[in-house]
């Protein structure tokens, strides 16, 4: 018999991600000191490490939400004020505060009556951290669609 060990048995080591997790708005200017944003989830502290596109919104649609983007800065040690209209370089997010602003730009996108997107932003900041990464797993995932519209349901349903 051979003393090859058995590739079963075979310890691997796995080396730590370096890398955090965290989230970057970058402005998109609009008209008349309005701007849209792109959110990305990104991983690592430089300016080139891997992000992936989460959301992008339209003037109007940030408009709607600017309490919750400037909570979001503010949550990550921003003054409100580097979301500013001629803004250039990106804004780095903490963990936290980018998944709860991810679902309320996911989940208020489609809505255009100024009560529901209130209701939808005051249920999700009223949520844990354990149910924002939940609902963000499932408006981010195969079944994205219907996640966004159970979670509209669920937080501003008329």
């Amino acid at each position: 018999m051979s003393a090859r060990p058995n590739t079963a048995t075979r310890i691997r080591t796995l080396t730590a991600v370096g890398a955090t997790r965290a989230f970057r708005i970058t402005v998109v200017p609009g008209k008349n000191d309005f701007y849209g944003l792109v959110l990305e989830e990104t991983y690592g502290e430089t300016g080139n490490a891997l992000a992936a596109h989460v959301v992008t919104s339209t003037p109007a649609q940030t408009s709607r939400i600017t309490d919750a983007v400037f909570a979001a800065a503010r949550g990550s040690g921003h003054s409100p004020s580097v979301l500013a209209f001629t803004r250039k370089a990106p804004i780095r997010i903490h963990e936290v505060d980018g998944v709860r602003l991810a679902l309320i730009l996911l989940t208020t996108q489609p809505l255009t009556k100024h009560a529901r997107v209130r209701a939808i932003v005051a249920g999700v900041n009223a949520m844990s951290v354990e149910e924002t990464y939940y609902w963000y797993s499932k408006c981010i995932g195969t079944e994205s669609s219907r996640a966004r519209k159970a979670l509209r349901a669920l937080l501003a349903d008329d």
